[in-house]
């Protein structure tokens, strides 16, 4: 992974303020890549910028910024060098989030985790499994390390089998536990969030939320980041799509929300499609699905909101598939269609009409394995916005479905397999009425 993760302690070797508040870092991409790859490294690169002051923004005419290239292998300088900063991300085998937030982290001053001056009281380097060319990889650096703990989780830090040259033999080992997971490149840890924000002064409310399941209550928060006008929670679960779950709700309200609020968008970033825009007082929400594993929640809120009348909790999952749809007429399919839908398959579908509003929902197609009572594979749709709501039905094999409508504004439609017997599965028309 390149050259040389705590920070650098040279200065003079970090990007510098483009204003009161924010450090940019301007980047140029290759025309080695195409639009699509551009689009993916675009991606993890917000990422940085939402949860930072670090704002990774596209050059125009800076003199100093980072080159990025499909040069050979994936590696970075450390730090801010000065001029075109070349950076490689080789298009087979770089292209990944992890890698990508990898080798930015050393172009912002980060060594690799296992390099910092306190890592022999976390980490064996087993030497003797290392060829000695390969030895420079794991030296030990005089790092700052920022008054942060060690990291396993880090983006930064090499896998168990890194460099190692005997098949089967650790190269670095965990201690005291040598079953900790090290290595992961599914992207920033929360702990490289908090540093990056250490290194470069940034006075942001800002939290990641990462796995495949977790919980956020607001009043954790409030007491510590109260003088914060504005919170974002970036959540990225490792596979298929993010889904929240907004438990309870209560902000204090405001005209037109103005002032206190929450915004939910379908990404990592405040460009991202809305889910959700400007919701306060007390309210109910459907589960929502994102497009990809990221969700960002944005909280904003005035200076005399206290935990007392400004409180949510949310839960967040990940689904194989589904999505929420806010247009007022699509399409629902099941996953694939009209090709075989896949094993296993666990998916969550919420159409979501403005307050007022019902929704009509007309099946143009149902071919799903047949079992008595559904019991294998099935689709079951929800008059409300929960699993909990009331059942409309629960469909399967080829059952002709008549056109439902709901009583009130959302529709959740279940759609389950199991390991074998997959057929084409469904697809559904819908559009948004005014009751008469």
């Amino acid at each position: 992974m390149g050259p040389g993760r705590s920070a650098t302690t040279c200065t003079s070797c970090r990007w510098t303020r483009s204003d009161e508040a924010n450090v940019r870092v301007p980047y140029r991409l290759s025309n080695d890549y195409s639009e699509n790859e551009k689009i993916f490294i675009r991606a993890a690169l917000q990422e940085i910028s939402t949860l930072t002051c670090v704002h990774l923004v596209e050059r125009s005419t800076e003199e100093d910024f980072l080159d990025i290239g499909s040069g050979s292998g994936c590696w970075s300088h450390v730090g801010k060098v000065g001029g075109a900063q070349y950076l490689s991300l080789m298009k087979t085998g770089c292209l990944s989030r992890g890698v990508i937030q990898h080798e930015v982290q050393h172009a912002l001053g980060f060594y690799h985790e296992q390099s910092r001056s306190d890592r022999d009281d976390f980490i064996d380097v087993m030497w003797q499994y290392i060829d000695e060319s390969d030895w420079s990889n794991f030296e030990m650096v005089d790092t700052d390390n920022l008054d942060e703990p060690y990291d396993y989780s880090s983006v930064l830090h090499y896998g168990w089998y890194a460099f190692s040259n005997t098949s089967g033999q650790l190269s670095l080992k965990p201690k005291p536990d040598p079953t900790v997971s090290i290595g992961q490149r599914y992207g920033l840890s929360q702990e490289d969030v908090t540093k990056v924000k250490k290194l470069y002064g940034c006075r942001l409310c800002s939290f990641l939320l990462t796995g495949l399941n977790g919980f956020l209550d607001s009043r954790s928060y409030m007491s510590e980041y109260s003088k914060e006008k504005t919170c974002l929670w970036l959540i990225r679960v490792n596979t298929n799509k993010a889904l929240m779950h907004i438990q309870s709700f209560n902000v204090s309200p405001s005209s037109d929300c103005s002032s206190n609020y929450i915004t939910v968008y379908d990404g990592a970033n405040t460009s991202s499609p809305l889910l959700i825009d400007k919701a306060c007082g007390r309210r109910e929400f459907p589960l929502l699905v994102a497009s990809t594993g990221a969700m960002l929640l944005e909280f904003v809120h005035d200076e005399n909101s206290t935990s007392l009348d400004t409180e949510f909790q949310v839960a967040y999952s990940s689904v194989d598939c589904g999505g929420t749809h806010l247009e007022d007429h699509g399409t629902v399919t099941s996953p694939g269609y009209p090709n075989v839908y896949p094993n296993m398959a666990n998916c969550i579908t919420t159409i979501w009409a403005p307050p007022g509003y019902q929704i009509v929902l007309d099946f143009t197609a149902l071919d799903v394995e047949y079992s008595a009572s559904c019991l294998y594979d099935y689709l079951i749709i929800n008059d409300g916005g929960s699993p909990g709501s009331p059942e409309l039905g629960r469909f399967c094999s080829d059952m002709k479905i008549p056109t439902l409508m709901s009583t009130g504004n959302i529709l959740l439609l279940q759609f389950n397999s199991d390991v074998w017997m997959n057929k084409s599965g469904y697809s559904a028309d819908y559009y948004f009425v005014k009751p008469e």
